[in-house]
């Protein structure tokens, strides 16, 4: 079990953080789907994973200077802010509802995504003010959602700096940037409940480090946008289809 878990996360990690989304997404039901407990272990360490994915892809993303650091940082604050308020409210509500409301997460994200494949980049740059207050207001809101189901809140940044204007490789790396405030904020509001075996922590944590190296350098030199849109669509609708057959 350990090989195929490091290497499910490290083709998961590859893959998103191409879209600097650090792969809570799939972190959560691929160790749900392996039997680990969902409050002790899944939420946590898919936290954990998720900040460091999203860490580790700042180093190509920043040199390529696809980051807007000062941007990005009024959302990144807010983030961290409402990421442990989500992770303290996560033993008030039940796993089936916990799975329900990722699962629906997942599927928003994912018809988001696959609606603005085809969309060229926008030309225009969203205005300082503009990114600070609306962005500030969605970043609390992902941050506070990614702290309580473990996901960091990306799937909800991303496509909103798109919306607004981001082309899709800066948007992917400013999400990166704000979506490690906030899982790593959740995680600490999760670190008192976690209990992982030492095996499964350090190979996982390997294969992340790898891996978002890997995917953030072909992310930023490499790879079309549309396509790495395309397939992360297809991807998500299927892991959140796979995760509401059981609970309906």
């Amino acid at each position: 079990m350990l090989f195929w878990t490091a290497f499910l996360i490290f083709l998961v990690s590859s893959l998103f953080s191409m879209l600097g989304l650090g792969g809570g997404m799939l972190y959560v039901p691929i160790f749900h789907w392996l039997g680990f407990s969902l409050k002790d272990v899944v939420i946590p360490l898919g936290l954990l994973l998720n900040g460091l994915n999203t860490l580790i892809a700042l180093i190509p993303y920043g040199r390529k200077h696809l980051v807007d650091w000062k941007g990005g940082l009024p959302m990144a604050v807010s983030a961290l802010i409402f990421a442990p308020i989500g992770a303290m409210l996560v033993t008030r509500v039940p796993n089936h509802l916990l799975l329900f409301l990722f699962a629906l997460m997942v599927l928003l994200a994912a018809g988001r995504t696959l609606l603005v494949v085809n969309q060229p980049d926008k030309d225009t740059v969203p205005s300082f003010g503009h990114r600070v207050l609306i962005g500030s207001v969605v970043a609390g809101g992902a941050g506070f959602l990614g702290g309580m189901l473990g996901i960091g809140g990306g799937f909800i940044i991303g496509p909103f700096l798109m919306w607004i204007g981001y082309k899709t490789k800066h948007a992917a790396a400013t999400t990166a940037y704000i979506v490690t405030f906030s899982s790593f904020s959740g995680f600490l509001g999760h670190a008192a409940k976690m209990v992982v075996d030492p095996m499964i922590l350090s190979t996982t944590v390997l294969a992340v480090i790898v891996a978002s190296l890997l995917g953030s350098w072909f992310m930023a030199n490499r790879a079309n946008p549309a396509w790495v849109k395309r397939l992360y669509g297809v991807l998500l609708v299927g892991v959140a289809i796979k995760m509401l057959v059981p609970i309906l």
